[in-house]
């Protein structure tokens, strides 16, 4: 099992190592700047990177991943900030790929109540750009299913389906499932013929092989109500059977897992971990 959480790059960014080694992760994923902001030039320091990346191989941390910041949409009707997500997520790339960061997940934008196609047509169309304009970066970009609220892209699969259709170079393409957003999009995952439906759906949509990362989350909201809200594992309407299911399934076996469970306490990731290890030993 390769385990992780999401954790907190505040302060030096190498530090957010410290914290995934002290939790025992395999694995971990962090935001690289504030989620909430642009840039506004601010960029990590040459230093700063030198060290992240000798401590990631002191420490083992393999693979890493990076969120996209949230104030960006590729599917915007906007162009103001179309083309200011577009110029972000360039140069985020490019910095993830100076931290050697395997992937960068991102949600895959919001239409702003245009129409889908529409949305996935913007959407498609930023990424061929993207991939065009970092080409020679090894970081990758993982595509996130959500819980489909508002007019977000992504709450079925055969929205990926038609953006994998249409990038042009998929190579460092790939989907992230995140396991609450898909049960608050309507996927039964606390049943074990929900859950092999929702594969089924992938295989035929994208092909599980797509499928490069898990976020590991049970979910607070009830069964298809498009509120992305988490919850800890076993805690929530997937349930402590349904969340076994998913850490054993052997379909999704060797596919990293990261946590982006509530930090309720201090000692919440340490707990949550704890759990999904014995779970999947058992």
């Amino acid at each position: 099992m390769i385990l992780g959480v999401h954790v907190s790059s505040a302060g030096k960014i190498y530090q957010s190592l410290d914290a995934a080694k002290a939790l025992g992760c395999d694995t971990m994923q962090i935001f690289s700047r504030s989620p909430q902001t642009w840039r506004n030039g601010s960029y990590l320091k040459p230093e700063d990177i030198e060290e992240f990346k000798a401590r990631r191989r002191e420490f083992k941390i393999d693979p890493v991943f990076i969120h996209i910041s949230y104030l960006i949409n590729l599917a915007s009707p906007d162009p103001r900030l179309y083309n200011a997500s577009i110029r972000a997520y360039i140069e985020d790339i490019r910095e993830a790929d100076a931290l050697g960061a395997d992937y960068i997940v991102t949600h895959m934008g919001s239409h702003k109540d245009t129409s889908e196609d529409a949305g996935i047509k913007r959407l498609i169309s930023a990424l061929n750009k993207i991939l065009d304009e970092t080409k020679g970066a090894k970081a990758g970009i993982l595509l996130e299913n959500t819980s489909g609220s508002g007019s977000w892209l992504g709450y079925r699969f055969y929205h990926q389906h038609k953006i994998l259709k249409g990038i042009e170079d998929k190579t460092r393409v790939g989907l992230c499932l995140d396991t609450a957003h898909a049960y608050l999009a309507g996927y039964d995952l606390s049943s074990r013929k929900g859950l092999e439906q929702m594969l089924d759906e992938i295989e035929e949509m994208a092909g599980l092989r797509m499928v490069r990362l898990i976020h590991l989350n049970d979910a607070a909201g009830e069964l298809g109500c498009h509120h992305d809200r988490h919850d800890h594992i076993g805690k929530g309407h997937i349930g402590l059977a349904g969340m076994k299911r998913i850490i054993t399934h052997p379909k999704l076996k060797g596919i990293p897992m990261i946590l982006e469970t509530p930090k309720s306490t201090r000692d919440s990731d340490k707990e949550n971990l704890a759990l999904v290890r014995r779970l999947g030993s058992k």
